[in-house]
Order: structure tokens, then C-alpha cells, then sequence
């Protein structure tokens, strides 16, 4: 059975022991410090896992108008995924050490490709230590296979002049931190504040106190409140730059809220355009 939003650390050992075909991705990164990431993955990650960069590999060419971490080219990530020896028939299983904060981003990239067997490891690394995983300092060798294969995605995206659209029309979630939400501050992006009409919710309250994952139950049980009477499929998650929201998406998911999507370029595109209406409170 593919896992395809959340996985234990146990049940990763357990995989690793078995004959399914397993590819594992750190993910760890700073954005104060782009470096710190791939250094603390030279340091020790788990057995077997490759490293992508969220700058290089997780995002695409930015223009300073199209956000702060851009998408790639999709076929490009898909050069990347076969890279990595991804194919259609690979349980993937992302991490970091950051409460799940930029594996999400590989988990959403992955299923914009069209795969579904990729899930978070819930609590990372120190989950993975807690469960009596070691840590290994050897960069594996990948075994290349072509490009991932043109899919249907299994997310769904909308951009700034869909949204400019149909704003009023769609529930819009805020992942980012309430003081940068408000318009408090804003230390990243051209202007403070929010897109007017979205509700916050900071990622970080999709976790509980030990950096796992809340249960299924209770994230269903705080998340629909904000869905109001809109089916999940019309929710839209953003954030500073595209990559806290799919943190929103994945708990969705897991909470059996199905079909939400993304809005990628986020706060960081949304307000390097002065002509479009900021709203703070």
C-alpha cells in the first residue's frame, strides 16, 4: 500500500527492510542561512537519503515579480525526480528539521508531478532518532531513470490573475505567522499585510508540542471551522512564497480534507504588484 501523506518513523525502518522500491529526500533548509541545510545534511541524514536544495532544485528562475520561490519548469523537476531514480512505482519519503516545513514543499512538488506514493515523515529527524534511527554521513549514489513521466497532477494550482478574479468567491487560508498576516511586520516581502478576504492559519498549528503531526481527528476538527460551508476543493492555501501553504495542504490531506489547492505565488508575488488591494488588521 502507497503512503501518501504521513509516515512513521517506525514504518520507514520497516520499509527500508523490505523489497519496495524507496527513495528518501532531505529537505532541510534556513532561509537566513540558504547553506545550513545541505551542511547539516553533509553532517548526518538518513541512511540512503539525497539532498534538495529548496533554491535550486524546488524552485524555479525568480523575475521579482513572481515571488519569492517560484516553481520550476515541471518538466525540469521531473528531470530531477528520474534523476533521483523516482518512477511511478517509488514509495518516496521526504523530511527535514524543521517541523516539516520544506518536505512538505517536495511532498506537494512531487504530487503536482502526478505521483502518489510520497508522504512526510512526521517528526523528521528527531523523530527518526527518537525511534532509535541512526544518522549516516555517506552521499549514496542515485540510479538515474529518464524524466518522471507526464501525469495529471494531483494538486491543484491558481495564479494571481485567477485569483484577482475570483477573490470573494474562495476561501483563503494564510499559513504565515498572525504578526505577518496582520501587516505587524514584514521582514521577506514589498509590503505588509494580507490578501484581503483570507483567514490565518499559522502552519505551525498543524503540529502538536512534540513536532509530529495533530491526529487525523483533531486537525479535521480545527480545520473545518475555517472551510466554512466551501467544500475543500474550494480552498485555496498561500502563504510568504509558495511553501509553508502546501505545509496546510499536506494536514488537510491527512485529515481527509481532499482537493484544497495552491495559490504558489503567494504573499512574496501578490504584493510586488502595488496595484493589487492589500488589506490589514
Amino acid at each position: 500500500m502507497a503512503h501518501t501523506t504521513l509516515i512513521t518513523a517506525e514504518t520507514l525502518r520497516d520499509l527500508q527492510a523490505s523489497a519496495t522500491p524507496l527513495v528518501i529526500i532531505d529537505t532541510s533548509f534556513d532561509l537566513a542561512d540558504v547553506g545550513a541545510g545541505e551542511r547539516s545534511y553533509g553532517e548526518g541524514h538518513l541512511p540512503g537519503a539525497f539532498y534538495l536544495h529548496l533554491d535550486r532544485d524546488l524552485s524555479g528562475a525568480k523575475t521579482g515579480r513572481n515571488g519569492r520561490h517560484p516553481l520550476p519548469d515541471r518538466q525540469a523537476f521531473a528531470a530531477t525526480a528520474g534523476a533521483l531514480g523516482i518512477t511511478p512505482h517509488t514509495q518516496v519519503v521526504v523530511y527535514d528539521r524543521q517541523q516539516a516545513m520544506f518536505a512538505a514543499r517536495a511532498w506537494w512538488m512531487l504530487r503536482w508531478l502526478g505521483h502518489e506514493a510520497a508522504a512526510v515523515l512526521d517528526g523528521g529527524v528527531a523523530a527518526w532518532q527518537q525511534a532509535g534511527g541512526a544518522l549516516d554521513s555517506a552521499v549514496p549514489a542515485a540510479v538515474p531513470r529518464p524524466p518522471y513521466p507526464k501525469r495529471e497532477p494531483l494538486v491543484a494550482i491558481i495564479d494571481a490573475a485567477q485569483l484577482s478574479e475570483r477573490l470573494g468567491r474562495l476561501r483563503l487560508i494564510d499559513a504565515r505567522a498572525p504578526e505577518r498576516y496582520r501587516g505587524d511586520v514584514e521582514p521577506l516581502d514589498a509590503q505588509a499585510g494580507h490578501i484581503p478576504g483570507a483567514l490565518n492559519r499559522f502552519f505551525k498549528d498543524n503540529l502538536a508540542a512534540d513536532g509530529r503531526f495533530k491526529p487525523r481527528d483533531q486537525l479535521r476538527d480545527e480545520w473545518t471551522p475555517l472551510l466554512g460551508v466551501a467544500p475543500a476543493q474550494q480552498v485555496v492555501h498561500h502563504c510568504g512564497s509558495g511553501v509553508t501553504a502546501c505545509h496546510s495542504v499536506l494536514a488537510m490531506e491527512a485529515a481527509g480534507l481532499h482537493g484544497s489547492a495552491i495559490y504558489p505565488g503567494s504573499w512574496s508575488e501578490w504584493s510586488s504588484d502595488p496595484a493589487r488591494p492589500v488589506a490589514r488588521s
